[in-house]
């Protein structure tokens, strides 16, 4: 038995139905899926052509009736008899495959880069905390530094209350 699947929406492309066709036809053991996204005046579609036994086919058309990826939406799906060509499942595989890849790579060549920068930006930080001890070294003895003014000037203000504890006649 053969069967066409179309299902359109404003969002049935790249939101990975395919691949998710793809998973339910083989969860089933579909010999036969082929798959595409088309445009139609303008609407999008997904069309599946399915192969199989009977009860194979009317469990897939129950769960395309049912089920749909996460971030699709779906206006219509039709099913209609088929008697063309369909491709091996194990086709679509390799090319869903290949087209997520193709998907990926720019992705992970970015991911990649920014990896880099962040690395860049981590050796400069580290360079800064190598640095720590050194400014902390610095900022004591700017510390010791000061302490000998500070010291001058609360001399004469303890001096200054000395003299007024004595002539208070306070120990």
């Amino acid at each position: 038995m053969k069967l066409k699947i179309i299902i359109s929406g404003p969002r049935v492309h790249d939101v990975g139905y395919r691949v998710f066709l793809l998973k339910q036809a083989m969860n089933l053991a579909l010999p036969g899926l082929s798959t595409y996204n088309w445009d139609e005046n303008g609407h999008q579609e997904v069309v599946a052509l399915v192969e199989g036994d009977e009860a194979r086919i009317a469990a897939f058309q129950q769960m395309v009736e049912k089920n749909k990826p996460e971030l699709v939406e779906v206006s219509k799906v039709t099913f209609e008899e088929y008697s063309g060509e369909v491709g091996r499942t194990s086709e679509v595989a390799m090319y869903c495959s290949f087209v997520q890849l193709d998907k990926a790579i720019p992705l992970l060549l970015d991911m990649r880069d920014d990896m880099k920068e962040m690395k860049g930006d981590m050796k400069a930080v580290r360079k800064n905390t190598e640095a720590t001890p050194q400014i902390l070294e610095e900022t004591k003895g700017l510390r010791e530094d000061i302490q000998p003014g500070y010291a001058m000037q609360f001399r004469q203000v303890f001096e200054d209350i000395r003299a007024i504890k004595e002539r208070l006649g306070m120990p």
